[in-house]
């Protein structure tokens, strides 16, 4: 089968685009979970996770960057596949500009040329062991589907808020809302949550997806930096294990490992587990201390220039 891999790339450095940022959202904040640099600070990333990508997934088809009117200095975008998609050519025009990577989501399942099998991923992904199509897509051409499991997810929510009185975060709320927008629709609960690294799909799946839940996607499509009532991207997970249209995998550290980028301890499990994929994840908690730190691990860990680089 063909199978394509999506990323969503911005640099936050860049002026133009800091300046269409704070027109429309205001400055980001330090500390703030929605709109912190962490969230669109470009440290090359990318293309340490296309060297991940070549290493390790050399048969993927092709590779669509999905940017807000910004290529990568370093990119050859003369590359057979490489192709950069910009907002204005997958999302409406009452979207734009968006700095909301959860509403940019709900529009991959447009971009074209897309094959029907899909992997998806944001930048600071990396695939760290060689993989095959079959690490993503059951010989049914069903996606594997990867979860953290959380087993009494939604007693423990319910507890916190009701019986503890605590404020969940935007990002628990949005997955909140989406389960719960599934369990209405199909009568299944899903606590379960994506494990924050690269994910796969069916084109199909998605574009079903969007039409079952079109009011309800529909009435986000303002949301230009996160709100608590997002339709979080595990709608396009819950939805086909609810169908039957997945295959439910539960991870582990050894499978999947989410480094916080501040956390120096954390660098010493990804080596002690060597998970088959990892994250770097930025964050309101990072400084700019802790990113240099990461690139010059990444430089270590992806030394050799890829075939998609100048």
């Amino acid at each position: 089968m063909d199978i394509d891999f999506v990323y969503l790339w911005v640099d936050g450095s860049d002026p133009v685009w800091q300046a269409k940022r704070n027109a429309w959202i205001g400055k980001a904040e330090k500390k703030s979970a929605v709109n912190c640099e962490g969230r669109y600070a470009n440290n090359d990333e990318l293309k340490y996770s296309l060297r991940s990508l070549e290493m390790y997934a050399p048969w993927i088809r092709k590779i669509f960057i999905v940017t807000d009117n910004q290529i990568p200095s370093w990119l050859d975008t003369s590359h057979p596949r490489i192709k950069i998609i910009d907002h204005k050519e997958i999302m409406p025009a009452q979207s734009l500009p968006c700095f909301n990577s959860r509403l940019i989501e709900h529009f991959l399942c447009h971009i074209p040329d897309l094959a029907e099998h899909f992997l998806y991923g944001n930048d600071d992904m990396y695939i760290n062991k060689p993989v095959s199509p079959d690490t993503f897509f059951a010989s049914d051409g069903l996606p594997i589907i990867r979860f953290n499991r959380r087993p009494f997810r939604k007693f423990s929510l319910w507890f916190k808020e009701k019986v503890l009185c605590k404020k969940l975060s935007n990002y628990v709320m949005a997955i909140k809302n989406t389960a719960e927008l599934v369990e209405r629709k199909y009568g299944i609960y899903f606590g379960g949550k994506t494990h924050h690294n690269i994910d796969s799909y069916l084109k199909s799946n998605c574009l079903r997806v969007r039409e079952v839940f079109k009011e309800e996607i529909g009435a986000t499509l303002q949301n230009r930096v996160r709100k608590a009532d997002d339709v979080q991207r595990n709608i396009y997970s819950y939805v086909p294990l609810a169908e039957k249209r997945g295959h439910l995998h539960y991870v582990t550290q050894k499978t999947s490992f989410r480094l916080h980028i501040q956390n120096k301890r954390h660098y010493g499990k990804l080596e002690r587990f060597n998970p088959i994929f990892f994250c770097m994840n930025d964050s309101e908690y990072a400084e700019d201390t802790d990113r240099r730190m990461a690139s010059e691990f990444l430089d270590r860990r992806f030394p050799e220039k890829s075939q998609f680089e100048k």
